[in-house]
């Protein structure tokens, strides 16, 4: 960007684009946007500006960085003559020059009050000052006419300075929608569960803000084998709070196997996997709720702007009575949705579906002063399959109940990861009804494993001769513990009992965490059922029977 900057190039650009980079969330907008538009025109070149101003800055050189973006000082800009700006943040102090200046919407439309970075006051996010709009050069892309209206009412220095073009983000999720499966496949995402995902924006009036002890509560109350609880965090947060303090706060949620989406691109996969969204009244839940998503609304701040498809999609939508037994609301959402229920929103809020790539390259190439590329208009691209963000739970409290006769017995099954036990009430014992804590064997607490009274190798032994040495040799070094687990590569489970016994645990069916044969055994221990010759049926929760035969071996050997 230099004055003989011409000299060191190998690709002669005709045009020169500065993407001014403020916030972590406005710059992911731009890397997401920017490529398909500008795909194989060497014509443009394209310099990434970062501004450090923000109190959201964190994270951002991070990103330009990693994604290869060449960055210049935000003070050399005031030096160069770019022929556009483009951002997606509408904060950004433009140096002056007679070149236009692009804003992308780094949400949907202007729905929320936030604080002012020049004054003590809040301020409509997502208008671009006063001084930038009077200049003429500042053109603001929205994504419906509504937010025209909008705008103008509070704005009418913005008459004239809006582009329609709809919203790519939108679009991107919608058409990723027959993926769905692969997503939910990489989030480790079982065919016979349901996944929860929480959406917070950021600030005190957000879901977190206001309710920051939900994902545990949640992962407390939904059973493990049926559900998976996820959570997409704003970039704020992220930025603001960083890493190390979320995975603090949200500790006993991770081990209890949460998936926490990372700050950038994965949520939006994340979205379309989900079959219950629980939210409040950012971007994330509007898109999920538009997309079709059923919902349930745990949140929704003053600082939310009547009269905003946000505030309509409000009007409609569920809330969740955080005090309230949640897996029976997460039922309910689900069996009373409607896939009509949120059109009107959508209709609203996003206009163009399909299109808003293709007609954001019309208006880049119009304020470039280039004739736009003869290659076909860009669509939307299915979104890339997430890796998975989640730990392997390695403790749970597990709750049995036993029906029928004690020769064709019915064990059924709920796991409530441990670490998240001390958020709801406790499950008492019943005469039918038995509650044991299981660990796996590389569980960190070493206070869970002394109390555990099942204990289950993680991975299958290769032979039932490592299983048994695995079991003989774990329960002589955990004395209080009832019996041991191990899956063995050949398809069976073995389970020994501290009275020396050995049950071979055979299942129908796929083959399935040892944790769930283990439980059926400690079930029917409990409840003085034979261990030899019995069929069970293993039902898992609400979703799945299996049957398991029950075997007597001969017992561990000694020496």
């Amino acid at each position: 960007m230099g004055r003989d900057a011409h000299r060191w190039s190998t690709f002669h650009g005709e045009r020169t684009l500065v993407v001014a980079a403020r916030t972590v969330t406005s710059t992911v907008r731009v890397l997401e946007t920017l490529p398909p538009l500008l795909r194989g025109d060497s014509r443009v070149t394209v310099v990434f500006a970062y501004d450090p101003t923000s109190a959201f800055n964190a994270g951002v050189l991070d990103l330009l960085h990693a994604a290869g973006c060449r960055v210049m000082p935000w003070e050399q800009l005031g030096h160069t003559a770019p022929d556009l700006i483009l951002s997606a943040s509408e904060n950004i102090d433009v140096p002056d020059g007679d070149c236009p200046v692009l804003v992308l919407p780094h949400g949907v439309g202007f729905q929320k009050f936030v604080p002012d970075s020049r004054s003590s006051a809040d301020r409509l996010s997502g208008v671009v000052p006063d001084a930038l709009l009077e200049s003429g050069r500042a053109w603001l892309a929205v994504s419906h006419p509504a937010q025209e209206e909008q705008l103008l009412a509070t704005h009418p220095k913005a008459a004239g300075r809006t582009l329609v073009v709809g919203d790519p983000c939108f679009d991107e999720l919608v058409g990723s929608r027959p993926r769905r499966k692969g997503y939910r496949e990489a989030l480790g995402v079982a065919e016979h569960q349901r996944l929860v995902m929480v959406s917070s924006t950021w600030g005190p009036t957000s879901l977190l803000g206001s309710r920051p002890t939900l994902l545990p509560r949640l992962l407390s109350q939904l059973p493990y084998d049926d559900y998976r609880v996820g959570a997409i965090i704003h970039p704020n947060v992220w930025s603001a709070h960083g890493a190390w303090q979320i995975h603090t706060l949200q500790a006993a949620a991770l081990d209890a196997g949460l998936l926490l989406m990372p700050a950038i691109h994965a949520w939006r996969p994340a979205l379309v996997a989900a079959d219950v969204l629980i939210g409040d009244h950012g971007s994330v839940t509007l898109y999920g709720a538009a997309a079709g998503t059923p919902l349930l609304l745990a949140a929704f701040g003053g600082d939310a702007v009547p009269g905003t498809a946000v505030h309509d999609m409000a009007a409609v939508a569920p809330r969740l009575d955080a005090r309230g037994d949640l897996l029976q609301q997460v039922e309910d959402v689900v069996r009373q949705h409607t896939p009509q229920r949120y059109r009107a929103v959508a209709e609203q809020a996003f206009a163009e579906p399909g299109h808003a790539l293709a007609r954001l390259r019309t208006a880049l190439y119009r304020l470039l002063r280039l004739p736009e590329p003869s290659s076909p208009p860009p669509s939307p691209l299915v979104l890339p399959v997430p890796d998975p963000p989640a730990s392997p739970v390695t403790s749970w409290e597990v709750t049995t109940g036993v029906t029928g006769d004690s020769e064709a017995p019915t064990v059924t099954v709920r796991r409530f990861p441990a670490a998240v036990s001390a958020c709801d009430a406790a499950r008492p014992d019943s005469p039918a009804c038995f509650t044991h804590l299981a660990c796996v064997d590389d569980e960190r607490d070493h206070r869970l494993t002394e109390s555990a009274s099942v204990l289950v190798q993680r991975h299958p032994a290769s032979t039932s001769v490592g299983a048994l040495r695995w079991i003989e040799e774990t329960l002589a070094q955990l004395p209080g513990s009832l019996l041991a687990a191990s899956a063995v590569r050949e398809g069976c489970c073995l389970v020994g009992l501290r009275d020396g016994r050995i049950v071979e645990a055979a299942a129908t069916g796929p083959a399935m965490d040892p944790g769930l044969p283990a439980a059926v055994v400690y079930a029917c221990l409990r409840a003085g059922h034979p261990l030899n010759d019995t069929r069970v049926t293993l039902r898992i929760g609400d979703t799945r029977d299996e049957d398991v035969v029950l075997r007597l071996r001969p017992a561990l050997p000694t020496g």
